[in-house]
């Protein structure tokens, strides 16, 4: 949870930027805002990190994108291990595809629709990937690699769901924020857990610039 904090902190101007193209704007500011409250309520009451994150955006972050993050942290959360330790890949997977069947039935997305489901889907089927080879070494640098090829091919997307469908063919060319800030989270995930593979990974501040 603090190296996805610090990491949207860092791009939540290019998040917002991004999302002034294809949305309301305020995405940036949401995503940062609800990962702070996640902070102050593990440092209070002592929740896993993953744990406040589902806690705050379900509870506390308004808007399309909090309850369907909630949702996505709320499944996660169920793959943390008590010791800090790496998650399994298979765990991680079917946590992954949790998240992405909750957020399914909330909001109908599915792969193509451009949504944050375009990061996720091929995040979860690497690491579901990387569960039944027993020679994977990097199952979260590859979900992370993964999720980033999802989240930028939603530039060349016309947004079916959620607040981009509105502006139809004027999307095209921008990526997804939602699916940035998925691929983000996968990003800090590999840079806790695999710092000999994660510097294979782009800057955060690479892949959320403006087209």
């Amino acid at each position: 949870m603090d190296r996805y904090a610090l990491t949207v902190t860092q791009v939540r101007d290019n998040l917002t930027k991004l999302d002034q193209l294809v949305g309301d704007g305020d995405f940036g500011d949401n995503l940062a805002g609800g990962v702070r409250r996640a902070v102050k309520r593990a440092d209070e009451r002592g929740l896993d990190g993953t744990t406040a994150l589902a806690e705050a955006f379900l509870n506390d972050v308004g808007g399309t994108s909090g309850p369907l993050f909630g949702l996505l942290f709320q499944q996660l959360a169920t793959a943390v291990r008590a010791d800090g330790s790496a998650p399994s890949a298979d765990a991680l997977a079917r946590a992954a595809e949790a998240g992405h069947a909750a957020i399914h039935r909330v909001g109908g997305a599915v792969p193509g629709d451009c949504t944050l489901v375009d990061a996720l889907a091929p995040a979860a089927e690497s690491l579901a990937a990387a569960a039944g080879n027993p020679d994977a070494d990097a199952p979260l640098t590859e979900a992370a690699q993964a999720a980033i090829r999802g989240a930028l091919g939603t530039a060349s997307l016309r947004p079916r769901r959620g607040r981009a469908s509105y502006v139809g063919d004027h999307a095209l060319g921008v990526p997804d924020p939602g699916a940035l800030a998925v691929a983000l989270l996968f990003m800090a995930l590999a840079d806790i857990h695999e710092p000999a593979t994660a510097p294979r990974l782009p800057a955060p501040g690479h892949i959320t610039v403006l087209p």
